[in-house]
């Protein structure tokens, strides 16, 4: 039996979070609660993507003239070619001005191609063209060797689990309702 059927064994009767989350994301300060930044998952999502963006965008910036917003609509547009801006936006989690932003600075610097279909001349369909590729190509290597070292003295098997959660967690974002953090707010109301 390996490692992860063992932990899985032994986790059987435990409920899935949140129910059955062993750690509690608050600590008690001065009898309330207050977020505990050691186990409060947005707090780790925040600061290790705010570390990574930060990081990766002045060395792009630096070697190759865009930063991390260009970078992933570069990335976006290698994965897949001739789409709308909105698709970028939806799977890469851009806001629309940024997106914008990006494919007019990637078209300005000669990376970019785009057909603008009538009879509306903003919805344009983008590609990378020859440069883009070129571009794209330099940068991921990059980005691969960052995320090698991210990953560093990882256990795979943690690291999968890891990977499976954040999958998890990312189809739980879009599920996450107003009406629901309007109940957690009206509770408030109370005290």
């Amino acid at each position: 039996m390996n490692r992860q059927d063992a932990h899985k064994d032994s986790d059987t009767a435990r409920k899935p979070c949140p129910e059955g989350r062993l750690s509690s994301p608050t600590k008690d300060r001065g009898g309330r609660p207050v977020v505990d930044v050691t186990t409060y998952i947005p707090y780790f999502l925040s600061s290790v993507n705010n570390s990574l963006s930060r990081g990766a965008s002045q060395f792009y910036l630096e070697h190759f003239g865009i930063g991390i917003v260009e970078w992933r609509v570069v990335s976006m547009l290698a994965i897949e070619p001739r789409i709308p801006a909105s698709r970028i936006c939806e799977v890469v989690a851009l806001d629309k001005g940024a997106t914008s932003r990006a494919l007019m600075r990637l078209h300005e610097l000669g990376y970019l191609s785009f057909e603008a279909h009538e009879p509306d001349p903003r919805k344009k369909i983008w590609w990378l063209n020859e440069n883009g590729d070129r571009l794209h190509d330099r940068i991921l290597q990059v980005a691969l060797e960052r995320e090698r070292q991210l990953i560093r003295d990882a256990d795979p098997d943690d690291l999968e689990a890891f990977l499976r959660v954040m999958r998890i967690m990312r189809r739980n974002v879009d599920k996450i309702s107003t009406a629901s953090l309007q109940d957690a707010l009206d509770a408030t109301d109370g005290d």
